[in-house]
């Protein structure tokens, strides 16, 4: 009995990953329970048997989405307790966005369907999103961090970080390629844009107001299309 219950919890958690994959990288309009069935391998009525309709698949979809990427993000900081947290949390992003573009692609979905399923992604992240608050209203209070509204600051950051390190097209646009040294200079110089965004009134921008330790960033190498 536990052996048919083990694999009936394997087969939702596929249909779970398969799906943001899918939803992450096609996106959820494109993406139909017909196709998700067939790249998993199995009949629809087994993705039916578990999700009654696929808002109830995008509902369990973006509550993994959130939680993957609280748990990315905790255990980055857990391991590099002494460092910018802003710089951590960057690279953790980023790091997501190579080893599982899907993910990240999921977090820009959502903004595109809607208020009640971003409400959704927002209530999985909350607890992250309250301590990166307290966090601004402490730098601010001590002077390192310009005085804002710390809830529309976190906003901001969160929509930059995840908007360069996603959009793709944008990337190709501009003729940047995601080779490995470009992607940490890309990093580089994120994190330079947004030290100097939340430097304080008549700060040179050459310290670091996130906290930790900062200072300028390097210049790396960027590889450029050819056109």
């Amino acid at each position: 009995m536990a052996s048919i219950t083990g694999t009936r919890g394997r087969t939702r958690a596929r249909i779970v990953d398969a799906a943001l994959e899918a939803f992450g990288i096609r996106g959820y309009e494109a993406t139909s329970l017909d196709a998700l069935a067939a790249d998993l391998g199995i009949a629809k009525q087994s993705v039916l048997y578990w999700f009654a309709t696929k808002d109830a698949l995008l509902d369990a979809v973006v509550a993994q989405a959130a939680a993957s990427l609280v748990d990315a993000i905790d255990v980055a900081l857990a391991r590099a307790p002494d460092e910018d947290p802003v710089e951590v949390v960057m690279r953790a992003v980023f790091r997501v966005a190579v080893r599982r573009p899907a993910l990240l692609g999921m977090v820009r979905e959502v903004s595109r369907l809607g208020p009640e399923v971003a409400d959704r992604l927002a209530a999985g992240m909350r607890p992250l999103l309250d301590r990166a608050v307290a966090f601004c209203e402490q730098r601010m209070a001590a002077g390192a961090m310009r005085g804002a509204d710390p809830r529309l600051l976190v906003l901001f950051v969160q929509a930059t970080i995840v908007g360069v390190a996603t959009e793709r097209e944008a990337q190709r646009v501009v003729g940047w390629e995601p080779t490995a040294a470009g992607l940490a200079h890309l990093r580089r110089e994120l994190f330079a844009f947004v030290r100097a965004a939340v430097a304080p009134a008549g700060s040179a921008g050459g310290g670091s107001p996130l906290g930790g330790r900062g200072g300028p960033p390097g210049h790396g190498t960027v590889r450029h299309s050819q056109r």
